[in-house]
């Protein structure tokens, strides 16, 4: 280097290569003397002057007066080397501020790509931040993603995805390979919160997404079991306006169509062969699958056919699928044509399958073909599961196949399956209405020895044959149970004793209540009350004898009541008006209303048959007092009075009438009061037997269809006559042409009678009886 004036003069105007101290005169001389050596000690050059290289400024090195650029290959392995000796840290730093060059971000670059410490890879890239000459590389953040994620150092990614942010947004440069690659590691990585807030970070910094880390994002939610996060994520998808790709609709289609999303998943499927890409056969079955378990058949056989039309092989599981579709729905013939083009494709039934044909096929009563596909199914080695066997068994007992039931409940038992409850329920129940006694028990001990209770269901076929009316049955099962250890409940021990007294079988009844009796079953007031109407009816003395056993069997009050008002007033030590209503008051109205009309019915019924009308006039009398009868008087001022006896019985309407008629009696002639009219509404059966006992005394009163019916003054005057008198103020004549005391001419069997005889339902209250 030439110490020239002219040099000395613009040396202001660059930089100092030297340097020197300056004289007075403002001229500069060299101060020192400088040797440069080789690598081997020689000195290739000597003269004054210092280095003229400021480290970490310049970018070249001089080479005695020559100034020669330093190397990127150098520049790059001293860089390695310092990062490499010193990892991280303030003295890496240090070594790194003292570079004798001044490195670029090129030479950041090629250092990392050598570097092979994520810890040292990101001290150096954070030093290079701080320095003037830094710009952002997308370049560098991938390779350090790239090895943050070799490692799996999910947390050094994130905090790097955001110094990434903040440095990109900082500079004004987007890194759009490096942030979308981040996403797609994390949720690889099955980090899904972690991903998706880095998914968000780079939406709301305005970058765009890729395809690839949308279809990364939506797979890791539907792994997840969040497919409504994968449709939101698709759904802004759309809305950035970022193209699907194949695998995007791949990823989709099934998905929504999984999810019942169904219009979606068509709509996609549609886009999809707008433009041109082949749908492969996972979405087709997916289709296949979702529309017929949505029950859009029709739409999953038009894909299935479009598949086919492409060229595509329906795998086994759409075929399945087609198949169970059908069947569910019950479109059972079409359900068997895919069956049929199943096995033509080379495809064999599954055991599910064979067992969905014979199911559907079974419980819609097509019990032929479920019978040869159960034959196929056993030709092609598959053991039926006992719910085959039982849909099988319980179709052909609900169709009253007794001997088909029984071969399949063989085979049942040689296969060693064990039959279910409600398959050995079917059978019984079958057995019972085919009478089939003997067969039944045998199946009912073998249920036993399968450990089932069977209690219940020896219940069951009695109450089979109660309810068919085979008393005797009945009773013949009831023995087997008795010798089988086997028990009943009391409802049905009282539904077969009403059945013995129904048919006449008094005394194998009487066993029965006895039973109920001692089991600390309560007799109520309906029961007693049935069992007198029995009493009522009966024209057998031996028959009789049975019921008032029976009767006394009961134990209730009511019989207490009976034996009390046949007995004198020295016995009983009170009127009988007295003891009848005493018993009366003990009656709960709320709950045995409709039980106390049955049994005052019934009872009048008895006393007037057995001539004690004075008894049966005071039990009306009582009655009417406890309002059990409220709408059967009713006067209306002077207009009109009536009697409506329409729900009584024979006998108790007998008595009404004359106990009515006495009180209408003693209300005109001591009052005054004359109506209008009177009328006895009667029903058309009951308007005979009234109308006769009232014409023995030449009544006035005229016979209508259901109403006896006379106007006031008439029987004003009808009632001052001396017979009429008699008639009701003592008792009924007994002449048999009035009383007509003869049981099929008094208590006719007719449908009013039935009607009043027929116990009310025990549940309903008073009111609504």
């Amino acid at each position: 280097m030439s110490k020239n004036p002219s040099y000395e003069r613009n040396i202001s105007l660059f930089r100092s290569y030297c340097s020197v101290e300056k004289s007075d005169d403002g001229s500069g001389e060299w101060t020192d003397e400088i040797e440069y050596l080789d690598e081997s000690g020689s000195i290739i050059y000597s003269g004054k002057g210092l280095r003229s290289v400021e480290p970490g400024v310049d970018d070249h090195v001089m080479v005695g007066e020559l100034k020669k650029p330093f190397l990127n290959a150098s520049a790059v392995a001293k860089i390695v080397e310092v990062v490499k000796r010193w990892k991280w840290g303030p003295e890496l730093e240090t070594q790194l501020d003292k570079l004798q060059f001044l490195p670029n971000m090129t030479h950041i670059t090629q250092a990392l790509k050598i570097i092979n410490e994520s810890d040292a890879s990101l001290s150096l890239l954070r030093w290079a931040k701080r320095q003037s000459w830094y710009s952002p590389s997308d370049e560098c953040y991938i390779m350090l993603f790239d090895r943050l994620n070799r490692d799996r150092d999910f947390n050094g990614i994130q905090s790097l995805f955001d110094e990434m942010i903040q440095d990109s947004s900082n500079n004004g440069v987007s890194s759009f390979s490096a942030y979308n690659r981040v996403i797609q590691y994390l949720a690889k990585a099955e980090k899904l919160e972690v991903s998706f807030c880095c998914f968000k970070k780079a939406q709301e910094s305005g970058y765009k997404v890729d395809t690839q880390t949308y279809n990364a994002l939506m797979t890791l939610f539907l792994h997840k079991g969040l497919p409504f996060k994968a449709f939101e994520i698709y759904e802004s998808m759309e809305v950035a306006g970022c193209l699907l790709d194949e695998s995007t609709y791949e990823l989709m289609i099934p998905s929504l169509a999984k999810s019942g999303r169904l219009d979606a998943a068509s709509k996609l499927f549609q886009e999809m062969k707008e433009r041109k890409l082949r749908p492969s056969l996972s979405v087709f079955a997916s289709l296949v699958d979702s529309m017929g378990k949505a029950g859009r058949l029709d739409a999953s056989i038009k894909v299935y056919m479009e598949a086919q039309g492409c060229g595509l092989r329906p795998s086994a599981t759409m075929y399945v699928s087609l198949i169970e579709s059908f069947a569910k729905a019950g479109k059972l013939d079409s359900a068997l044509r895919l069956w049929d083009d199943m096995k033509k494709a080379g495809y064999r039934p599954n055991f599910g399958l064979y067992t969905l044909i014979i199911e559907s096929h079974a419980k819609s009563g097509k019990l032929e073909i479920a019978m040869s596909t159960f034959k196929d199914m056993e030709k092609a080695g598959f053991l039926p599961t006992p719910s085959t066997y039982s849909s099988l068994l319980e179709m052909h007992a609900a169709s009253g196949q007794v001997d088909s039931a029984m071969r399949l409940y063989n085979s049942m038992a040689n296969a060693g399956l064990r039959p279910g409850l409600s398959t050995y329920t079917a059978l019984l129940t079958l057995l019972a209405n085919k009478k089939l006694v003997d067969v039944a028990a045998k199946v009912l001990l073998e249920m036993k020895s399968m450990g089932f209770l069977i209690d219940v269901s020896a219940s069951d076929v009695l109450m089979v044959y109660i309810k068919d009316g085979s008393v005797d049955l009945a009773l013949k099962w009831l023995r087997f149970m008795g010798s089988s250890g086997i028990r009943t409940n009391n409802f049905i021990i009282r539904q077969l004793f009403e059945s013995c007294m129904k048919h006449g079988l008094f005394e194998s009844a009487k066993p029965l209540l006895e039973t109920y009796v001692n089991s600390a079953a309560k007799v109520d007031l309906i029961l007693y009350t049935s069992i007198l109407a029995h009493l009522v009816r009966c024209q057998d003395e031996q028959n009789e004898r049975h019921l008032m056993s029976i009767l006394s069997t009961t134990k209730h009050k009511a019989h207490e009541f009976m034996c009390g008002l046949f007995t004198g007033p020295e016995q009983r030590k009170q009127p009988v008006l007295s003891f009848v209503r005493e018993f009366f008051q003990g009656i709960d109205y709320e709950l045995e209303e409709g039980a106390a009309r049955y049994f005052v019915n019934v009872l009048l019924n008895y006393l007037v048959l057995m001539g004690q009308i004075n008894r049966a006039r005071c039990v009306w009398k009582v009655a009417y007092e406890n309002k059990l009868f409220p709408k059967a008087i009713v006067f209306d001022q002077q207009i009109a009075w009536s009697l409506d006896v329409r729900n009584l019985s024979v006998g108790a309407a007998l008595v009404a009438v004359v106990h009515t008629l006495h009180r209408f009696r003693k209300r005109m002639l001591y009052y005054g009061v004359v109506p209008r009219r009177i009328k006895l509404v009667t029903g058309p059966t009951l308007k005979i037997v009234v109308a006769q006992m009232l014409s023995s005394v030449e009544s006035p009163f005229e016979v209508s269809k259901v109403v006896l019916r006379a106007p006031g003054d008439s029987v004003m005057e009808w009632f001052k006559k001396p017979i009429v008198q008699q008639f009701l103020l003592n008792e009924m004549p007994s002449r048999a042409d009035i009383l007509m005391h003869k049981l099929n001419i008094l208590f006719p069997s007719s449908a009013p009678e039935v009607r009043s005889l027929s116990p009310p339902k025990p549940l309903m209250s008073g009111k609504a009886l």
